[in-house]
C-alpha cells in the first residue's frame, strides 16, 4: 500500500528560529467546509479567536505554496497551507546556551538552567534548538532528545534531518550513557552506592510524577561523591546519578525518594507556587554531565562533558 506522499517545502522562512505551522486540509466527506476560511475557522477559533484567523487571512498569513490564501478560495481536501504563530511574549532566560562541540554531522549544546530544549507551550522562541538555529545559522537543526526546562547540560542536536533518526534510536534502545550531577541535603545513614528500581507514572496535566506499586519501569543508579557542611546551612552532598531508564523526572523521583530530594526542586517532595516571571535565582541543582556513545554514523566514540557547573556547590 503506497504511503502518503511527502509534504511539500515551506514557502514561508523560520521566524526567530521557529518553524511555520503546516496545516493539511483533511478529507471533508460530508461537506461541512465550502470555503478555506470556513475550515481555518472551524479549526483555529477555539484557540486564538475567530477574529485572529480573519486577521491571518486578511493580512495574507496563510500561504501555500503558491503564495498568499484567500479565504474565500474553495476548499480543497490534501492541500497544504502554512502560517507562523503569533509568539506571546516570552521573558528572557539571562543565561548563553554554550556550544561543547560542532561537526557537520552534530552540536552539542550546553543548555542552562531554565531554558527549554525545543518550543513547547509558553517556550517558544526562548528554547535551546530555536537560540541555536539563530545563532549558528544552521534552520535545519534538531535536538536528538530532549532535557528538562529545569536540568542544565548537555543536549545533542542534529545538523543533517536525515541523520536525524540514526541519533534518535540511540537514546530509545538506551545506548547513550548519561551521567549526571546533582546537589541535594547529606544522610549519614543513606547507604550508598545502590542502584533505585520502581515504577513511575506522569499524567498527562499532573505536574509531578509519582511511584506506584507494580513492574519497574525505570532504574537509576545513585552515587555520593563528597560531600560538606554550608556555613549556617545544611550538610549538603554532591551526587553522580547514572539513569539506565528515562521516564519523566525519574532522577529527582528517585533521589526525592531516598529522602534526599534535590536542591532547589519546585516539585520535590511538595509543589511550590510558580515562581513569578523573570526570577531565575534558584535554579535546580541538577546537571546533565556526560553524553557518551558510539556515533552512529561515523561509527566513532564520543564522549561529551558539560563545562557548567552547580551553584550550590562552588569550587574550592
Amino acid at each position: 500500500m503506497r504511503g502518503r506522499a511527502k509534504p511539500p517545502a515551506s514557502p514561508l522562512p523560520q521566524r526567530d528560529g521557529v518553524d511555520p505551522v503546516r496545516v493539511r486540509l483533511p478529507a471533508d466527506p460530508e461537506g461541512r467546509w465550502a470555503t478555506v476560511r470556513d475550515h481555518l475557522l472551524d479549526r483555529f477559533a477555539g484557540a486564538i479567536g475567530a477574529d485572529r484567523v480573519e486577521a491571518l487571512l486578511a493580512g495574507g498569513r496563510f500561504v501555500s505554496t503558491a503564495g498568499p490564501v484567500s479565504g474565500d478560495e474553495p476548499y480543497t481536501a490534501g492541500r497544504y497551507l502554512w502560517f507562523h504563530r503569533d509568539f506571546a511574549p516570552e521573558h528572557p532566560v539571562p543565561f548563553p546556551v554554550g556550544v561543547v562541540y560542532r561537526d557537520e554531522h552534530l552540536v552539542v549544546a550546553d543548555k542552562p538552567h531554565f531554558l527549554a530544549t525545543m518550543p513547547r507551550g509558553r517556550h517558544i522562541t526562548e528554547t535551546a534548538v530555536a537560540r541555536l538555529r539563530r545563532d549558528l545559522g544552521l534552520p535545519l537543526l534538531q535536538p536528538a532528545h530532549r532535557l528538562d526546562r529545569l536540568t542544565a547540560g548537555l543536549v545533542l542536536f542534529v545538523v543533517r534531518p536525515a541523520e536525524r533518526g540514526a541519533y534518535q534510536t540511540l537514546f530509545r534502545d538506551r545506548l547513550v550513557r548519561k551521567e549526571y550531577e546533582a546537589v541535594a541535603p547529606f544522610d549519614p545513614g543513606l547507604v550508598l552506592p545502590r542502584t533505585v528500581r520502581s515504577r513511575i507514572v506522569k499524567e498527562r496535566g499532573v505536574l509531578a510524577a509519582r511511584e506506584e506499586p507494580g513492574e519497574p519501569n525505570s532504574e537509576s543508579r545513585i552515587e555520593l561523591l563528597e560531600h560538606r557542611r554550608t556555613p549556617g546551612g545544611p550538610a549538603l552532598g554532591r551526587y553522580r546519578l547514572l539513569p539506565a531508564t528515562g521516564r519523566t523526572h525519574q532522577l529527582r523521583v528517585h533521589m526525592n525518594a531516598l529522602g534526599v530530594p534535590l536542591v532547589n526542586d519546585p516539585v520535590y517532595p511538595v509543589t511550590e507556587p510558580d515562581a513569578a516571571p523573570g526570577d531565575f535565582s534558584r535554579p535546580l541543582q541538577l546537571l546533565a554531565r556526560v553524553l557518551e556513545f558510539t556515533d552512529p554514523v561515523t561509527g566513532e566514540p564520543r564522549r561529551f562533558e558539560s563545562g557548567l557547573r552547580l551553584s550550590a556547590w562552588p569550587e574550592g
